[in-house]
């Protein structure tokens, strides 16, 4: 069983509709394969997600990431002395450990996954496995006391002249306790919701998959029957776009910038690639217009005609059959 450094991600997963569907679309748009048995997809015969039905259609579909710890128990009650909550309580799901669900601050919601006999991911940073976890907050302060108070995060804030911002910019990367801070260690980030986006917006964790080529992965998921959120946009750190699948789960996709000729680099249980600018969701709305024309930080950003060459403009326990992960109520349905 790998060790798994407390705090950091250790697994993803979504609750859909129609899982059959779900399945076709990341199977073809990350060339995932699924565990007959369990509700898993699987790279190369290793584990990199969970795809899990949902039973309740009242429930938006989402992504959740999970993060990784030896007691979930004194976790949660971190969380509650922190100024965060518990959506659910630890409950033991047999040879998945423990899983809870819990919310910061400002509302973002988060797995918390005690290891079992299954510990999680079996790959990270390849094309097709998860590379990052972003937080959105409107409560920056808040979110980064919880967050160092709980899991012991390191935090370093981002200088917004090598990302070519506003001094404005207000994003910060965060590395595991006992490392030191920085690009080689991180393994997420925490993006401000600003006055650009609108106000219903609520705070939560965006989840990144690695891709070889963030254009036609945007392509393919159209294709699919998804849609881009974001369109691809260069950052320093890769090309980015946010997507929704073919059910309405909102994730993100990173191509790392790599030298002509340079192979897609492999990680097993490795570190998430560091510090992709925030990408951010320009849905349009009923008057046909987008929220807001965003770059990286969710901040006001050039329009389409002012872009650099290239870039573009976003049950319970008795109810499961033998091997059958169980299904948490959706995070953000207690929100």
């Amino acid at each position: 069983m790998a060790v798994r450094t407390q705090g950091t991600p250790c697994w993803v997963d979504a609750q859909l509709p129609d899982l059959e569907a779900g399945k076709r679309f990341y199977g073809e748009l990350f060339g995932w394969s699924f565990d007959p048995d369990r509700d898993e997809a699987l790279l190369r015969g290793r584990r990199v997600a969970g795809l899990l039905p949902k039973r309740d259609g009242r429930m938006p579909t989402t992504w959740t990431v999970y993060l990784a710890t030896d007691d979930a128990g004194t976790v949660a009650a971190r969380v509650k002395g922190a100024g965060g909550r518990m959506v659910m309580d630890p409950y033991p799901v047999g040879p998945f450990g423990v899983l809870a669900l819990a919310a910061d601050p400002g509302g973002a919601v988060f797995g918390l996954r005690q290891s079992g006999d299954d510990d999680g991911f079996e790959l990270t940073n390849e094309p097709g496995a998860f590379c990052w976890m972003e937080v959105y907050t409107r409560e920056p302060e808040a979110v980064d006391t919880f967050y160092a108070s709980v899991f012991g995060w390191l935090g370093r804030q981002v200088d917004p002249a090598a990302e070519g911002r506003g001094s404005d910019f207000d994003y910060r990367v965060w590395s595991p306790p006992g490392s030191r801070p920085g690009d080689d260690t991180a393994f997420g980030g925490r993006a401000v919701i600003s006055d650009d986006f609108p106000a219903e917006m609520p705070g939560h964790i965006l989840v990144y998959f690695a891709v070889r080529d963030c254009d036609e992965a945007c392509a393919t998921a159209v294709r699919l029957g998804g849609r881009v959120a974001t369109d691809p946009f260069d950052t320093p750190h890769g090309r980015i776009a946010v997507l929704h699948d073919n059910q309405g789960a909102r994730f993100a996709v990173l191509a790392e910038p790599r030298e002509p000729g340079e192979p897609a680099e492999a990680t097993e249980t490795g570190r998430a690639s560091a510090g992709p600018a925030e990408a951010t969701e320009r849905d349009r709305g009923p008057d046909g217009r987008a929220d807001a024309d965003r770059g990286p930080g969710g901040r006001a950003g050039p329009r389409d005609t002012d872009r650099r060459p290239g870039e573009r403009a976003e049950r319970r326990e008795t109810d499961r059959g033998p091997g059958e992960r169980p299904e948490p109520p959706h995070p953000t349905a207690e929100l």
